[in-house]
């Protein structure tokens, strides 16, 4: 057993220190690109400052044979690209039961390791993933002279991993956060869902019978009926762990990219859930997501109102007809901290949020 005192100590010599906090930077969207396609590279440039994460993906959606040019694509782009204070640089390797991680690993840590914030480990299983990739990273943090460490992010997309998930989320410091990966989920739980993300129609609960003209229960009359969310459970115990662990956790994909409206709403049931961001796989998802997670200026008004009513924080008071104790003020700086630091990076929001001056203050 490692003790608790050399968590926080290099596992390499020369490697630097692991962070004690997990940098809480806007991640609202996680827009991913394939950079071994020209067309996709030649719009990086322009993404930048206009979404929170970029993430070069190497795993899956680039076919086998273009595994290498991929890595290639993405170190020449990190090189030649400068992604400023607002756009982090993430990267998603491969399996690490593939055989191209190690290589993805040992050249991105020490070509371009100094302008990547994030690895994104898919499949992860259990703590022992993470604590491999945490010693092959501080190794070539260390070889290349990295002075920060580059942090974790693990999908949540096996059984197994969903089991293991706590562990998972405190297995190192590095660790950043985690996305629920629906589809190879779904897969490895054998679903009866082909959907990536989302619910399905067959998922329901239906409004119990009416009476029928003989008084006996209608089981054929008409009946009301609502879709269920499958991944509430998935996402609540990923949001639990993950704020168990003071890191971060995510929606991942929505495959129907049509299906704007779906999106918002998987989007907004997981941002209510608890998670700070999702993936965007096309463009018109990245708006989706900026709207989403991104608290409205109605919320943040009114959670400003709590905290000022409240005073010193304990007790109770009455507003608008709604009693808002300790427990109320809690929710609302959550949010009011959400609106703070979205604010520093947006000055659109930063003006949505600003406080309303009251007759009071105007006299």
């Amino acid at each position: 057993m490692r003790s608790a005192k050399d968590f926080f100590r290099p596992l390499a010599v020369g490697a630097p220190d692991p962070i004690t906090e997990v940098p809480a930077r806007p991640s609202r969207m996680i827009h991913f690109f394939d950079p071994s396609n020209p067309k996709m590279a030649a719009k990086v440039p322009d993404l930048i400052g206009t979404v929170d994460v970029l993430l070069g993906n190497l795993e899956d959606a680039v076919k086998a044979d273009k595994k290498d040019a991929a890595r290639a694509g993405l170190v020449e782009i990190a090189k030649a690209t400068d992604f400023g204070d607002d756009t982090q640089l993430w990267t998603r390797v491969n399996a690490l039961d593939s055989p191209w991680v190690l290589d993805d690993l040992t050249t991105l840590v020490t070509e371009i390791g100094d302008k990547l914030d994030v690895i994104m480990v898919p499949k992860v299983q259990g703590p022992e993933d993470i604590h491999y990739v945490d010693r092959i990273l501080a190794q070539l943090e260390a070889k290349a002279g990295l002075t920060r460490p580059i942090l974790v992010h693990a999908i949540l997309e096996t059984a197994r991993g969903v089991a293991n998930v706590e562990e998972i989320a405190g297995a190192s410091p590095r660790m950043q956060g985690i996305s629920l990966g629906p589809a190879d989920l779904a897969a490895d739980r054998r679903m009866k869902t082909t959907r990536v993300g989302g619910g399905h129609p067959g998922y329901l609960v239906r409004e119990d019978p009416t009476a029928g003209a003989d008084g006996q229960p209608d089981i054929q009359g008409a009946r009301a009926i609502h879709q269920q969310d499958l991944w509430h459970y998935t996402i609540s115990r990923m949001v639990d762990a993950c704020a168990m662990h003071g890191i971060f956790p995510y929606y991942g994909p929505f495959g129907d990219i049509k299906d704007v409206v779906a999106c918002e709403d998987q989007f907004r049931n997981a941002f209510l859930l608890g998670c700070v961001g999702a993936w965007s796989l096309h463009p018109v998802q990245i708006e989706i997501a900026k709207r989403v997670y991104s608290p409205s200026a109605a919320d943040v008004a009114h959670a400003r109102r709590v905290k000022e009513a409240m005073g010193d924080g304990t007790g109770a008071v009455m507003l608008d007809g709604k009693m808002e104790d300790d427990a109320s003020l809690k929710q609302c700086l959550v949010i009011l901290e959400l609106a703070e630091r979205l604010s520093a990076n947006d000055p659109a929001l930063a003006e949505l949020y600003a406080p309303t001056a009251t007759a009071a203050d105007q006299a």
